[in-house]
């Protein structure tokens, strides 16, 4: 977040991630806290629609890590949330079946997500997983936040290791949907050490970037117990 509030409790009491809620889902939240230095769009957009993502960082018991989203692609900013104000979690997986209002199905990430529905053939059917960013956000809220140049962000659930070969060849079908619908597709692997990009460990790279709430590591394997390398 190019903007973070300040943690709401010492920085030595954070030390985990409360199990019940992961990197990127969305937090359906009845209260928002204020912190020193918000910027003043953050109140309007919790206003239209009270959600948060959960991001990857490390909180005190009982505060979860969030980000809220603006109207405009620069308004991102990272806050803390306390884990009572939440009322419900929504993950990516949960909106794989969801729709766009019929009105803005014909954007262009919007009819990247439908084909990939629609594909009984993908390679993802094999796997769990789901859309985050703009598309995710508006599956959920049923408040506009796609534009028509938006990309396709997706999440996938791999706990157990995905071959090489298997990523690339996802890949490849992304990276053919997404010219043919002329947007981009990013997607993320969701690995026991963190985030890890598709693109990365398809590509054959001796070490990835693994991003996970406690920093992120590079390594050679992100499902193997490894020692954290210092960037």
């Amino acid at each position: 977040m190019p903007i973070c509030a300040a943690p709401p409790f010492a920085s030595e009491a954070a030390a985990s991630c409360d199990e019940r809620w992961r990197a990127h889902d969305l937090l359906r939240l009845r209260r928002l806290a204020a912190f020193d230095g918000e910027p003043d769009w953050v109140r309007d957009a919790f206003e239209r629609a009270p959600y948060a993502v959960v991001r990857r960082a490390l909180a005190a018991p009982g505060f979860v890590a969030i980000g809220l989203r603006g109207a405009q692609r620069s308004q991102r900013y990272g806050t803390w949330a306390a884990s009572t104000d939440i009322v419900e979690a929504v993950s990516p997986e949960a909106l794989v079946r969801n729709e766009p209002d019929a009105t803005r199905a014909a954007l262009p990430a919007f009819v990247a997500f439908a084909r990939l529905q629609r594909d009984a053939q993908s390679a993802l059917n094999a796997l769990v997983w789901g859309p985050t960013g703009s598309v995710g956000f508006e599956l959920a809220t049923q408040t506009a936040a796609v534009t028509q140049s938006s990309d396709l962000d997706l999440l996938i659930r791999t706990p157990e290791r995905l071959s090489r070969e298997c990523a690339a060849d996802l890949l490849s079908y992304l990276q053919t949907l997404a010219r043919e619908t002329g947007i981009r597709i990013d997607a993320q692997l969701e690995t026991p050490a963190g985030g890890v990009a598709l693109a990365e460990w398809a590509a054959g790279k001796p070490r990835v970037m693994a991003r996970h709430a406690s920093g992120p590591q590079l390594l050679a394997d992100p499902w193997v117990c490894v020692h954290r390398t210092e960037l």
